[in-house]
């Protein structure tokens, strides 16, 4: 840039002669040209990334300061025909200052509670990613509700194409009665962070909204973040527990991944209306303790646990995670099937399975 005048090449000129005027402005205060060039870049960062990418197609990122959706904003940022509008809730926080310095993405305030919020922040975008925080307010209803108001905004807002991270509607997928209720919010759900998902599916399609159904699999960062690591036990030996059989299949996935996964739907118009299964690697538990001692060098088994006892273990969402557990092991084939490797290999072709992701993550597994 260097404090030339011509700063955007596509400005009208009603903002070129803004631009200029405050280019006159810094360079009378004494700033360096190079602090001159950075502070034109942050306050016309939007501008910039429109009009050095005329043509190109703008997705709007609802959790861009998260995994999935900063995975969303990496795959998308700098990319030939691609530009990323961030969505967050705070645009002073370190996480949004970061991707505001990435290539092809600008950063907004929006919140999925303002419906009015939403529809201004998708304006002539193409496409929305979306992606909803069950853990951070324990309510499926709130879930639901989030889903009306991205759908309703993007129905208003024209959108050409949403993906939608979304999870089953277990009781429509084989959760029955061996399966506990969970009272969340006064109502009765079997898997409340899936059914929540499950049921903002209907905003979508009620609303007409053109959208991808993406299905995502168990994190294998939860065995970082999620205190779902090896645990040592009173005879010295780590283990991880799950309540599941020695043969019942995992589907998991790197989180980094989904985001990857997510971009290469937007690709790929011929998904919209389906659900798409994304997957990094089938696998039992058995064979994951396997994979982890081996990468870590220290012996790991596999514990397996009743449902009934993972959900008396008392941490924070037990009792639904306990209720997922046996509801995926008690429908394992049919969970299995909609979750597509080969697809997902497709959607990116870096896709980690369980050993690519310990080479990468391994040491950041606490071993307590």
């Amino acid at each position: 840039m260097g404090g030339s005048a011509s700063l955007i090449s596509g400005a009208t000129p009603e903002q070129q002669s803004e631009i200029n005027a405050e280019l006159e402005r810094l360079k009378g205060e004494g700033v360096s040209e190079e602090d001159i060039e950075k502070q034109l870049k942050e306050k016309y960062a939007e501008l910039l990334n429109s009009t050095s990418n005329s043509g190109a197609k703008c997705v709007v990122v609802i959790g861009a300061t998260g995994s999935q959706g900063g995975g969303v904003v990496k795959a998308l940022s700098g990319k030939d025909g691609w530009t990323v509008r961030a969505i967050t809730r705070n645009l002073e926080s370190e996480k949004a200052k970061a991707l505001a310095e990435m290539p092809g993405v600008t950063v907004v305030s929006a919140d999925m509670d303002d419906q009015e919020q939403l529809t201004e922040a998708f304006k002539d975008a193409y496409g929305v990613f979306m992606v909803t925080n069950f853990w951070e307010h324990f309510s499926a209803a709130k879930e639901a509700e989030q889903c009306k108001n991205v759908a309703a905004a993007a129905k208003a807002a024209g959108i050409s194409h949403v993906v939608w991270s979304t999870l089953e509607h277990t009781p429509s997928f084989g959760a029955g009665d061996s399966i506990p209720d969970i009272d969340n919010g006064g109502q009765p759900y079997k898997v409340p962070h899936f059914d929540g998902k499950g049921l903002g599916d209907k905003a979508f399609k009620e609303a007409e909204v053109p959208t991808t159904f993406l299905l995502t699999s168990f994190y294998w960062d939860n065995l970082i973040h999620f205190g779902m690591g090896p645990k040592k036990g009173e005879d010295g030996t780590y283990a991880i527990t799950f309540p599941q059989g020695e043969d019942t299949l995992l589907p998991g996935i790197a989180v980094q991944d989904i985001g990857t996964c997510a971009a290469g739907v937007f690709e790929d118009p011929s998904l919209i209306g389906q659900t798409v299964g994304i997957v990094g690697e089938k696998l039992t538990c058995v064979q994951m303790a396997e994979k982890l001692t081996a990468a870590l060098g220290t012996e790991v088994r596999f514990n397996s646990v009743q449902a009934d006892v993972y959900r008396s273990f008392g941490f924070p969402g037990a009792d639904d995670l306990g209720n997922m557990f046996q509801w995926q092991a008690e429908n394992n084939a049919e969970f299995c099937v909609r979750r597509d490797l080969e697809l997902s290999k497709k959607l990116n072709a870096g896709l980690l399975d369980f050993d690519g992701f310990l080479a990468s993550h391994g040491s950041k597994i606490p071993m307590e």
